[in-house]
């Protein structure tokens, strides 16, 4: 159940680039298979190990992305309003690499579970679709920003050994 309109899903769609060639009824079709999450900071949204059943976009807050050792625990990223968060392990079925939880406050998302999204393939291929596309610019953002970081991280060590 969502607390937001159609048209506000609309808006934050269009607003944050996410699945930019739905239309309005595009849009008041799919917020039939979404549900809305309010968390408050520190709570659990996966753990390390879950296998995905859900991915889930950031409306309101920002997430943290965990790791662990088994004993002390890293903080590795953020993510905010905008973003796309759990689609790796829900597409691979692979267990989560990450622990995320709520940072902020307040958080809002929007998810969508892994029965819903296989109703939204066989009922409206299209949506599906784009929220497919959606993923994968996601992915395509990390990708990109992890070679950004190993880039500088290698600069900073051949930089290193040569003073």
């Amino acid at each position: 159940m969502l607390n937001m309109t159609a048209a506000e899903l609309f808006d934050y769609f269009q607003e944050n680039a996410i699945c930019e060639s739905l239309t309005r009824p595009d849009v008041e079709v799919m917020s039939e298979f979404l549900q809305e999450k309010q968390l408050k900071k520190g709570d659990v949204i996966f753990d390390m190990g879950d296998v995905g059943d859900s991915m889930f976009f950031i409306v309101k807050g920002k997430v943290a992305f965990t790791t662990t050792d088994g004993q002390d625990e890293a903080e590795v990223g953020i993510q905010g309003p905008g973003n796309l968060i759990g689609e790796m392990s829900f597409f691979d079925r692979k267990p989560r690499m990450l622990k995320m939880t709520a940072r902020s406050k307040e958080v809002t998302l929007l998810e969508i579970k892994r029965p819903m999204y296989d109703r939204l393939k066989v009922e409206h291929p299209y949506i599906a679709v784009n929220l497919v596309e959606n993923a994968v610019v996601s992915l395509d953002h990390l990708v990109r920003a992890l070679s950004q970081d190993v880039s500088h991280f290698e600069h900073y060590m051949v930089g290193f050994g040569r003073h």
